[in-house]
């Protein structure tokens, strides 16, 4: 996408983090880039980017959880386990050379809540070897994270929503 390879994060409470990541994802594909999203902690056929991304050419969503919800309190060990195999594939997308942008949706949430290791996934990102651009989204993005990123976007609740919207 670009030749610096950018760190971006999506953090804060506020709707928007993964919205906003596709609204990029949109733009990287309308220029004919190479897009990949692996959704931690989703396996969630009603989502609407899970359907979209099978008519849009060089996008493609990795579901890397499992449907339902993860107790963040107390994570069932298939949770780790299904985060552990999503940040192998990411690692994978982001060195191979064929993508361009590599979201992470969700990912700021598993560091949080442990599923991962913040130390493993701040030293990949800092010693990637790759032009990928790379978004990281979630609440909660550990400051290891914030550290490194070139841009960090904190999404904020000013009214909150009645209901899910679209």
């Amino acid at each position: 996408m670009n030749e610096c390879g950018l760190i971006q994060v999506y953090t804060g409470n506020g709707k928007g983090k993964t919205t906003a990541s596709l609204g990029l994802m949109l733009r990287a594909v309308g220029q004919g880039f190479m897009s990949s999203m692996v959704q931690f902690m989703k396996d969630e056929a009603s989502y609407g980017e899970t359907a979209v991304h099978k008519i849009l050419p060089n996008f493609e969503i990795i579901p890397a959880g499992r449907p339902g919800f993860v107790n963040l309190k107390d994570p069932d060990p298939v949770d780790k386990e299904l985060a552990q195999q999503g940040w192998l594939l990411a690692k994978e997308k982001i060195s191979s050379g064929h993508y361009d942008l590599v979201i992470l949706d969700e990912i700021n949430l598993a560091l949080a809540f442990g599923l991962l290791s913040t130390v493993e996934v701040v030293n990949f990102l800092k010693n990637k070897n790759s032009y990928c651009e790379v978004v990281l989204t979630g609440r909660y993005a550990p400051q290891e994270v914030v550290s490194i990123a070139d841009l960090v976007t904190e999404m904020k609740d000013l009214k909150e929503l009645k209901g899910d919207g679209i």
